[in-house]
C-alpha cells in the first residue's frame, strides 16, 4: 500500500487555501471574544454578518463562530466513552498553568486538568459555550 504523505502531495489539487475550524454556538460574539483573547487573535464580523464572526491568530490560526439558536453543549465524558471532536491549543510546558488561569478567567471550565507528569501534558476544558478542548503542551 502505498504512504498516505506521497499519494496526499501527488494527488492533491492545492486548491484549498486554508481550513476553518467552525464552532455552532448559541452567542457567537461571546464565544469568539473567549477564543480571540485566548490566541491573541483578530475578530472578523465580515464573514458572515452577525450570524458569524471569524477570528484569525497569530500563526495563522483560524476559527470560525456561527449561530445556532439550539446549539446544545457537548457532554464530558460521553457514557459510551467515545472521544469527541475537539480543539488542541499547543501551550509551552512552562506556560501551561499560567494559560491554564487564563481560560478559567475568560470563563472556560476545567474537566481534567490534572498535569500527566508525562513528556506532554494535557488539559481538558469546555469554553463558555460548552465545546471541549484541550491544552497541549509541545
Amino acid at each position: 500500500m502505498e504512504a498516505l504523505s506521497k499519494r496526499v502531495t501527488t494527488e492533491s489539487t492545492g486548491l484549498v487555501e486554508a481550513a476553518v475550524l467552525a464552532l455552532d454556538c448559541a452567542e457567537p460574539e461571546a464565544l469568539a471574544e473567549f477564543y480571540a483573547r485566548l490566541l491573541g487573535a483578530e475578530l472578523s464580523t465580515e464573514c458572515g454578518g452577525p450570524e458569524r464572526i471569524e477570528i484569525t491568530g497569530r500563526g495563522g490560526t483560524r476559527m470560525a463562530f456561527r449561530r445556532d439558536h439550539g446549539a446544545a453543549p457537548n457532554s464530558w465524558p460521553r457514557p459510551d466513552d467515545s472521544q469527541q471532536a475537539h480543539l488542541e491549543l499547543l501551550v509551552a510546558r512552562v506556560d501551561m498553568d499560567a494559560v491554564e488561569r487564563q481560560v478559567i478567567a475568560l470563563g472556560g471550565r476545567p474537566l481534567d486538568t490534572k498535569d500527566n507528569e508525562g513528556p506532554r501534558d494535557s488539559r481538558l476544558y469546555s469554553d463558555p459555550a460548552g465545546h471541549t478542548f484541550s491544552l497541549l503542551s509541545q
